[in-house]
Formats: C-alpha cells, sequence, structure tokens
C-alpha cells in the first residue's frame, strides 16, 4: 500500500490538489496499485466560501484533516502548523508528502517531512519573482532547496532550479495543475448567468479587477494613483472589482470610497465563486490584477491581463501570452489601456489540462521505485 499525503494551505490550492488526487487514483487503478491518499488542510486562510456547496460544484476532494492553524503573523502561523503537522505525520507516516504553491503552509509542511525522513514532491517548484520583499518567495527558494521531487510548470522554472543547483533528476516538466481544473469546469461557468446578475451584455465591452498585494493597497498614495486610472477607465465601460477583505478596509481607512465609486463606473462586490468568477474573466476586455493565479489563467482564456507588479514569477505569460507588466500609477496603466489589441496568445506547452495525469505518473514512478529499490536492499 503506497499512503501519499496531499497539504492545502487555502483555497487555491484546493483547485491544484484536487487534479492530482484524482489522476493519482485513476492512475494508481491503471496500474494495479494499491494506494491510500490523505488531503490536510492547515486552515491557514479560513474561507467561508469554503463551505459545502464550494466541494461539491468543483468536485474537489474535502480535507481527511483540517489543522485550523487559522491566520496570524508569519513566524506564528508558520510554527503553529509546523507543530501540528508533524503531530499528523507521525500518526499517519505516508510514503510522500505533496505540497502545491507558495504559502506558509507549503514551507511548514516541507520541513516537517524532510525532517521526518519522509519525501516531499512541490508542485508549482521553480517559480522566482526575484523580489525578496515578498514572503511568497522567501518560500518558493526555502521548499526547492529541501524537496526531493521538484514539478514545474514552465521552462523559466526549469531553469530557475537548474542555475540554483537543483538535481537534474529531482526536475520534472509536467504543465500547469491550475490548468486541468479550468479546463474542467470552463463549459459549466460559461453557462451561468453571471453578466445578468451585473447589468452586462456581451459583446459589451467591460474590466475586471482584483487587487490584494500590500504594496498597492498599504500605501494611500498608490492605491488612489490606481483608483484614478480605473475612474479614467470607467468612463468607457463598466468595471467589475469582486473586492478583497483586505483592500476594502484599506479603501475606507485611506478614505478614497469615493474614488473607487459606482459613480466612476466601478461596480464593487464581495469576492464571488470559482465559477462566476471564471465566466467574469473569460468574457472581460481587460483585467488588472496582481494576482498570480489569474496571468495564468487570462492566458489561457486569451483575454488581455495588466498585471500591477514590478515583476512575477510567471514570465511565460508574458513571453507567451498576452499578460503585461505595468506600474500602478494612473499615467502607466492609461499607457498600457491604450495599447491593448492585436496580441496574439498561444497556451505556453504542458497547459492543456493534462498536468495532474504526468504528476501523478511521476509520484508513482518515484514511490515504486523506491519500493523496488529496498526490496532489492533487502
Amino acid at each position: 500500500m503506497i499512503r501519499i499525503m496531499h497539504v492545502a494551505g487555502a483555497r487555491p490550492n484546493f483547485m491544484k490538489v484536487a487534479p492530482v488526487m484524482e489522476s493519482l487514483t485513476l492512475t494508481a487503478k491503471g496500474r494495479g496499485t494499491a494506494l491510500e491518499q490523505i488531503l490536510v488542510h492547515t486552515g491557514q486562510h479560513y474561507d467561508h466560501a469554503m463551505s459545502e456547496l464550494f466541494f461539491e460544484e468543483l468536485g474537489l476532494p474535502r480535507p481527511d484533516v483540517n489543522l485550523n492553524v487559522g491566520s496570524g503573523a508569519h513566524g506564528a502561523q508558520t510554527g503553529r502548523i509546523m507543530e501540528r503537522f508533524e503531530a499528523v505525520l507521525n500518526e499517519r507516516r505516508p510514503d510522500l508528502v505533496v505540497v502545491v504553491g507558495d504559502v506558509n503552509s507549503t514551507l511548514a509542511c516541507a520541513i516537517d517531512a524532510t525532517k521526518s525522513g519522509i519525501p516531499v514532491a512541490h508542485v508549482e517548484a521553480g517559480l522566482r519573482s526575484f523580489d525578496r520583499s515578498m514572503p511568497e518567495e522567501i518560500n518558493r527558494l526555502a521548499t526547492d532547496a529541501i524537496c526531493d521531487l521538484l514539478l514545474v510548470t514552465d521552462r523559466f522554472a526549469m531553469e530557475n532550479l537548474r542555475r540554483e543547483g537543483a538535481k537534474p533528476e529531482a526536475i520534472h516538466f509536467v504543465g500547469n495543475v491550475m490548468i486541468d481544473t479550468l479546463m474542467k469546469h470552463r463549459e459549466r461557468a460559461m453557462a451561468l448567468p453571471v453578466l445578468e446578475r451585473f447589468g452586462l451584455r456581451a459583446p459589451r465591452p467591460y474590466a475586471l479587477v482584483t487587487l490584494h498585494r500590500p504594496a498597492n493597497v498599504d500605501q494611500p498614495e498608490v492605491l488612489r494613483g490606481i483608483g484614478e486610472a480605473l475612474a479614467e477607465l470607467g468612463r468607457d465601460m463598466p468595471i467589475i472589482f469582486p473586492i478583497h477583505p483586505r483592500t476594502r478596509a484599506r479603501i475606507e481607512r485611506h478614505q478614497l470610497d469615493q474614488l473607487f465609486s459606482e459613480a466612476n463606473g466601478i461596480r464593487r462586490c464581495e469576492p464571488v465563486g470559482y465559477l462566476e468568477f471564471l465566466n467574469l474573466m473569460a468574457n472581460a476586455h481587460v483585467i488588472l490584477t496582481d494576482s498570480g493565479g489569474i496571468q495564468e489563467e487570462s492566458t489561457i482564456l486569451k483575454v488581455p491581463c495588466l498585471t500591477l507588479r514590478p515583476n512575477t514569477e510567471r514570465p511565460v505569460t508574458i513571453t507567451e501570452g498576452c499578460n503585461r507588466l505595468v506600474s500602478p500609477d494612473r499615467r502607466s496603466i492609461a499607457a498600457a489601456l491604450a495599447a491593448i489589441g492585436g496580441e496574439n496568445p498561444s497556451a505556453p506547452p504542458l497547459w492543456d489540462g493534462h498536468a495532474g495525469q504526468r504528476v501523478a505518473q511521476v509520484l508513482l514512478d518515484y514511490l515504486e521505485g523506491e519500493s523496488a529499490d529496498r526490496v532489492a536492499e533487502a
């Protein structure tokens, strides 16, 4: 019996874990391999939307263990995760731990497993923004340095790992598991009456906005500059702005409610579910964001994306997609919006909806090889 433990720390992690777990089940069955999978939710981000309906609609696996660590400062949160996850490892003793993404749970659980002598696989390894002021960048670097299997989404990630001295046999180019989830649910998402909910009708253009990074929302002058750019855009088309709680609080604190208002064409709303948001992305004229995952999804949806950041850990979305890095100020955003048009994006290699299958093959090959080696040594 092979036992694989998966770790998810936040809602997007489940979108990445789901295709891996599903593919592992099917691949193991096809091989005649006895497999047990355990899903651990650290509870790093508690999300009211992650309800029974969330799991039922997307067919996502439900956690077997919830550590309920909650939010907090980086050190305190990471410490709580390590303390609670170590107990789970000692009780369940998996043959392999799979971590995804770049949140604190990714690093904390990778450290615990490695110190317990359990191999670790990192899905989305090798992504680099080269900006160590981002907590996620530290998590990526440290996680990749200790993992046994590095499962990468694109050629840039492969080169990053090689340059950092990762063992060649540890690196596996598998594609993007988030795109598996997008492709699986796209048809259902497009059938939802989302545009009607916002009083929109295709093909009338609209913009979609998400903001949450401290660099954009914590500094009042930066947030004001973004708001002024959106207000100018709002004269030409409606702007749909599902607002992150952090961003809402900062808009109120900096007294910018009038700027980010419907009077300027900006329609703020509560965060929407995955399927609704996928619909909004696919139908948008342009997306303005500081999210990493949205850069990837817009590339496959072929919707122009302006990323309001000085860097990105996903450069393939620029070289092969329709993403562009833009300084978060009124003039730069206005110039980038005026330049939209003529893009001819293509899907990056292996962003084809089958990344989960390739991940499953790598994991089982590794574990069955380890098992064979132990038998030979005996």
